[in-house]
């Protein structure tokens, strides 16, 4: 597919519509690791972020009729159905856990590990500080591949920069983290 990402959205809701599957497997591969990154921050568990995504591709696949381009792009209602799935998702947990723990507590109750709570705030931080640490190009490229999903391609497009230059910013950039985040102690 070429041209514009709006218009390529366009082309695959049409073909969605019409129940072509390799539509579905574009959109997937378009979308399917923002998707993944947008469950991971809401349900902070892998296994759950995947079901989440698997879901919402699935109701992508059978509402598809129902999807209307003037109302919205096609990257914002999956994304939508995504979080809903898993905001679900993390409520049913809350549920289920609330329910173990009130038959768990007659046993032996719970105590939270506090420390391992502060280990990932130290490190999370760690993560903040070593991005603020990155020259600008190389900190929105890294944000824009890792945070908006976006292919190389449509980074070197929006930032209006060759693709090798993209590429060399997305290197040079995790190269560097790594360092800050080793000379920290929070990778190996």
């Amino acid at each position: 597919m070429s041209g514009e990402p709006e218009d390529q959205d366009h082309h695959m809701a049409a073909q969605l519509k019409r129940g072509d599957s390799t539509a579905l497997e574009s959109l997937y591969d378009r979308y399917g690791g923002l998707a993944y990154g947008l469950a991971f921050r809401i349900l902070n568990d892998r296994s759950a972020a995947e079901d989440a995504v698997q879901e919402a591709f699935l109701a992508v696949w059978r509402n598809a009729s129902g999807f209307d381009t003037s109302r919205g792009s096609l990257r914002n209602w999956l994304l939508s159905i995504v979080r809903n799935r898993a905001i679900d998702r993390l409520r049913g947990n809350v549920r289920i856990h609330r329910e173990v723990q009130l038959e768990s507590a007659e046993h032996a109750p719970e105590v939270p590990d506090a420390w391992q709570a502060v280990a990932v705030d130290l490190e999370r931080k760690q993560i903040r500080d070593g991005f603020a640490e990155l020259p600008d190009a190389q900190r929105r490229t890294l944000e824009l591949a890792y945070f908006g999903g976006y292919t190389h391609v449509e980074i070197a497009s929006r930032m209006q920069v060759p693709l090798g230059t993209v590429k060399g910013r997305m290197r040079i950039g995790l190269e560097k983290m790594r360092s800050f985040l080793v000379a920290r102690g929070v990778v190996g």
